[in-house]
């Protein structure tokens, strides 16, 4: 009984990328996921998590094995192509991918459906430290940027770099006025309000 991926991945999506660009081997695989800056995108912290992926994706027919290199002085590499399933599904998944959004379970709308719990001072706090961290990410971003359109690399190659700032963008706007309305009192809340709000919620009777 063949295996298949229960469902798509960015990291999937990225090495199958790879071998359809070229037949590669794990470590080149994942150098190229760290010099095209592509770590801001899939999470490869643990090494293995590279082979994981290939693991899953030789397991389900995607990719299998071409060559075999042994080098003198280097380790022995298995490299990888893409096989004829590994192309119709890349395609599949890249079209679905690009039209259809995906419900997605982040943090921080977790967060910001109990930040009740803390003081209104507090989540101010928090939430300026939240918009100094991403506004350090969009400086870092831009600056990487424009250095890849000096280096030559069209805007094309860049989109994802592109797609990460105007979400970076929109979130800071967002917290800048909320911090605003936290910190002037127009966003308030005590613990007597919230337990009259779920109180009145709870017997049905809210307008």
């Amino acid at each position: 009984m063949k295996t298949r991926p229960r469902q798509r991945s960015p990291l999937a999506m990225v090495v199958l990328g790879f071998v359809l660009e070229t037949p590669s081997h794990a470590y080149r695989m994942h150098e190229l996921i760290k010099q095209r800056g592509k770590d801001k995108i899939v999470n490869v912290a643990q090494r293995n998590s590279v082979y994981q992926a290939i693991a899953q994706l030789q397991a389900a027919e995607l990719i299998r094995v071409r060559e075999t290199q042994q080098n003198e002085g280097r380790p022995e590499r298995v490299v990888y192509e893409i096989t004829p399933l590994g192309k119709k599904t890349f395609y599949a998944w890249l079209e679905g991918m690009l039209g259809e959004p995906r419900r997605e379970y982040n943090e921080f709308p977790a967060a910001l459906a109990t930040v009740m719990a803390l003081s209104p001072e507090a989540v101010a706090v928090q939430l300026q430290r939240r918009r100094q961290t991403l506004k350090q990410q969009l400086d870092e971003s831009v600056s990487d940027f424009k250095e890849c359109l000096k280096r030559g690399l069209p805007r094309l190659v860049l989109l994802d770099d592109e797609y990460k700032q105007v979400l970076l963008k929109a979130e800071i706007k967002w917290l800048d006025g909320l911090i605003a309305e936290l910190e002037s009192g127009e966003m308030t809340w005590t613990e007597k309000w919230l337990r009259q709000l779920a109180a009145q919620f709870e017997t049905g009777k809210a307008d």
